[in-house]
């Protein structure tokens, strides 16, 4: 028994990130004795943003043993294979980046290799024609993986569509049955320990004083512990992803229950639309710099598909993160460690990395400095990771139409990105750092979407068959077609796990 053992967590702040850590530290910590608390608000709304996932959020839900079907009738969610960008590379234009694998490799030559050989000889399909997830969401048609042998079938890849505050919700549920201790109430005051600064607790407007050893800070873009209290500042990337506004509003769903997200590139930023049961989540992203809020929210509600649900909500954010996301014994986990537009889903895969991490290498009460600062340099990379990929959406656009893209067209890159993309003109060859959330498929996708075409073949291609080549690209993309028409409407499946809700 260690004595030195981190007795009580404290989570300051509720929402889909404290929710989260509550129901993931309840689950991993059980065995340990370590109380954890969580404070909320109910006078504090929550940011409803993160609505669209990736597919480590299914790796979540079965980790904690939440049945899937369950949480789909209780948080209206609905699936989603991927996102589809419309006018990003010029107007009119869509292409998808869909989840799971596409193709396979020949004799070591990987499929993106070949298939853009063949391409560029007038022998093969657009790229979402030889995905199985891209062609079901061109369709509308959505099923969970079936047992079939060498058919794509078999590896379906997905993610989900909920209602933030809904999950919030069902989270708190799930971790006060497991023993997690709910206080309402705001903190108007935060102390540090004289000898060493570390904070030594917390105290509510009705002045109980709550102490811990560990406090997780998940109060937003505040940040009232990491921010407020510690002072650990900020890395602001404006200068690279200078969108810096979003207003938000639900609508009445009128279109089809299509199984991926939608990303719309506008005047000054791009909108989203993320299909729920019960409603449609839509919000426009943007910079200041040109458009304004009334603008903004005009351009939102003339392009909804339906009546809107409630009052438009406006954010204000810097993209960037905190310069430590661990600070002495506070973690930050959601908006309170930073925030990346949710232009690829990731705001909800962030809290859930940090708080994997945080268990992976969860301290005692002398919070080892060495362990630490790599929990930091781990999330400070992942970040720069997914800001790259971010990036690559808007400075390889051919749009010349507004102010906006044209400064993004025009914008100085960072080197880690500006590497990748010049390798990539090469020889069209992508290569991932471990620490990267995209595989190389995904760069694949956005690179052919947004038209980036390698000045070379891969030297490999040259040696195969060509004959062969043409056979398998025709054989991947007709069985792919039949799949994908084969498979029920996404609005029939969630019919079958909501028994007629949908």
């Amino acid at each position: 028994m260690n004595a030195a053992g981190i007795q009580r967590v404290v989570i300051v702040g509720g929402g889909t990130a404290g929710w989260m850590a509550a129901a993931s530290l309840a689950k991993a910590l059980a065995p340990l004795r370590c109380e954890i608390l969580l404070i909320e608000s109910d006078e504090i709304g929550t940011v409803g943003v993160g609505e669209a996932t990736i597919p480590p959020m299914m790796d979540f839900i079965r980790a904690l043993g939440i049945d899937e079907d369950d949480l789909i009738r209780e948080t209206q969610a609905t699936f989603k294979l991927g996102i589809e960008f419309r006018n990003w590379t010029r107007l009119d234009h869509a292409y998808y980046h869909p989840f799971g694998n596409t193709g396979f490799d020949m004799h070591g030559v990987p499929f993106q290799s070949y298939w853009r050989a063949m391409r560029k000889l007038g022998r093969a399909g657009v790229l979402e024609e030889y995905s199985l997830q891209a062609a079901a969401a061109a369709r509308g048609k959505f099923m969970r993986p079936i047992e079939a042998p060498s058919s794509p079938l078999e590896s379906i890849t997905y993610a989900l569509h909920f209602d933030a505050s809904l999950f919030a919700r069902y989270l708190r549920g799930y971790s006060e049955a497991r023993g997690v201790t709910r206080l309402e109430g705001k903190v108007k005051h935060v102390a540090l320990r004289t000898a060493d600064g570390f904070i030594e607790a917390v105290t509510l407007a009705n002045d109980v004083r709550v102490g811990g050893d560990l406090f997780i800070d998940c109060t937003g873009f505040t940040g009232l512990l990491i921010e407020g209290a510690l002072k650990t500042g900020y890395n602001d990337w404006s200068a690279w992803l200078p969108c810096n506004r979003a207003v938000a509003v639900p609508c009445a769903r009128t279109g089809p229950l299509s199984s991926h997200t939608i990303a719309t590139a506008r005047d000054g930023g791009w909108q989203w639309r993320i299909p729920l049961r019960h409603r449609v989540g839509n919000g426009y992203v943007y910079c200041s710099d040109f458009v304004d809020d009334t603008s903004a929210t005009e351009a939102l509600l003339s392009t909804v598909e339906g009546d809107a649900l409630a009052d438009p909500i406006l954010l204000r954010f810097t993209t960037g993160h905190r310069r430590k996301f661990w600070n002495k014994n506070c973690v930050a986990l959601g908006l309170a460690s930073g925030f990346l537009e949710p232009l690829e889903s990731t705001s909800i895969h962030l809290i859930q990395r940090g708080i994997a991490l945080l268990l992976k290498m969860f301290p005692d009460r002398a919070f080892d400095p060495a362990n630490t600062a790599r929990y930091n340099d781990i999330c400070a990379i992942e970040y720069q990771h997914i800001r790259d990929f971010l990036l690559l959406h808007y400075v390889t656009t051919e749009r010349t139409d507004t102010a906006f893209w044209r400064q993004m067209a025009a914008m100085p890159l960072p080197e880690s990105l500006s590497t990748k993309i010049e390798l990539f003109k090469g020889y069209g060859r992508l290569f991932r750092a471990e620490t990267d959330l995209f595989p190389d498929q995904s760069w694949m996708y956005i690179l052919a979407g947004q038209n980036i075409t390698p000045h070379h073949d891969d030297p490999r291609v040259s040696l195969l068959n060509p004959h062969e080549v043409a056979a398998n690209l025709a054989n991947i993309r007709e069985v792919v077609a039949r799949c994908a028409d084969a498979m029920p409407t996404h609005a029939d499946f969630l019919l079958q796990i909501t028994a007629g809700q949908a």
